[in-house]
């Protein structure tokens, strides 16, 4: 059983595109996905420097194409989606919808350009940021967070859990942690995925009514706790709550496990949902598919898992 992921903000690196222009069509593909967000990322996916692409605005437009344009190579832009479920990381989620034909991919960047301009106001409206909390027991860590008036914006496994807030209480959690664990600041500019992001969360509200959007070809995971959406019109309410709610990531983990899933393939740009997988997944086989020399790899993975069911039983 095949599982196809699709990672957040923070897996972008400069010129990751670049491999990816050679192919037949992806220039054009680009274009057209550049004009329907706004952003010119043809030049940002190849050109521009990591701090022009850590921009929010730029960087959710980026990464949802990028997705797009690498799982097309897999199956075609006619043919159905190879997966058995499929899940995305906080933006990762529109680029999970577009592949499993809840909308059409030019409705996924419109969506994905108000997503993130809409983030980014709010994000600047007051210094915030966010920061990994890496091992310690999740009941000091969550403590620890709460003691500092900071939000847990990302569950992302049973050892990593992102704290959000105030630039200053971010300061003071690395220097009264959690017992046992290490603060990594992360380089974002906004606290996502907390009460921070209300005013994003309204503006995309107003937006959504605009969009068509059709049940998933497959079953698709939220990140608000792990639910199986198989409604397009509920994937719509999940997906405006989402920007200012938490991102469980262990809870999407979980039900990937109790589905008996088998293999995990990650869409460009690969690696960090894969690496979460390795520890919290184990014995399942993987693969990233981040450049046109892994195409090979990703589809013999295809054949091998996909539609194939679990011979043990995966359940926690």
């Amino acid at each position: 059983m095949l599982a196809i992921v699709c990672p957040g903000q923070g897996a972008q690196k400069p010129g990751f595109l670049s491999p990816w222009r050679e192919l037949p069509g992806v220039e054009q593909a680009l274009s057209s996905l550049s004009e329907a967000a706004g952003a010119d990322l043809l030049r940002h996916g190849t050109e521009s420097d990591a701090d022009t692409i850590r921009d929010t605005a730029v960087a959710q437009p980026l990464l949802v194409a990028a997705g797009i344009i690498a799982a097309a190579q897999l199956h075609g832009t006619d043919e159905a989606c190879p997966a058995d479920v499929i899940a995305g990381h906080s933006v990762g989620e529109l680029t999970a919808a577009a592949v499993a034909g809840v909308f059409g991919d030019e409705d996924a960047m419109r969506l994905v350009a108000v997503r993130s301009r809409a983030m980014a106001q709010s994000a600047a409206a007051e210094p915030t940021s966010m920061a990994a909390v890496v091992g310690g027991t999740r009941e000091d860590v969550l403590a620890a967070i709460e003691r500092h008036g900071l939000h847990a914006a990302n569950i992302n496994s049973a050892a990593q859990v992102v704290a959000a807030g105030s630039v200053e209480a971010i300061a003071a959690l690395g220097e009264d942690g959690p017992a046992k664990a290490r603060v990594l600041p992360l380089q974002v500019a906004g606290a996502f995925h907390t009460p921070y992001m209300v005013g994003a969360r309204e503006e995309l509200a107003a937006f959504v009514p605009s969009l068509t959007a059709t049940d998933p070809s497959v079953p698709l995971v939220s990140n608000a706790g792990g639910e199986v959406v198989t409604s397009g019109a509920r994937y719509l309410d999940q997906i405006v709550t989402q920007v200012a709610s938490p991102v469980d990531w262990e809870a999407c983990m979980g039900t990937l496990r109790k589905r008996g899933v088998t293999a995990m393939l990650e869409v460009a740009p690969a690696g960090t949902l894969v690496g979460l997988a390795k520890r919290d997944l184990k014995g399942i086989a993987t693969a990233t598919l981040n450049t046109p020399d892994d195409l090979e790899a990703a589809g013999a993975l295809v054949r091998e898992h996909a539609g194939v069911t679990a011979s043990t039983d995966q359940e926690d």
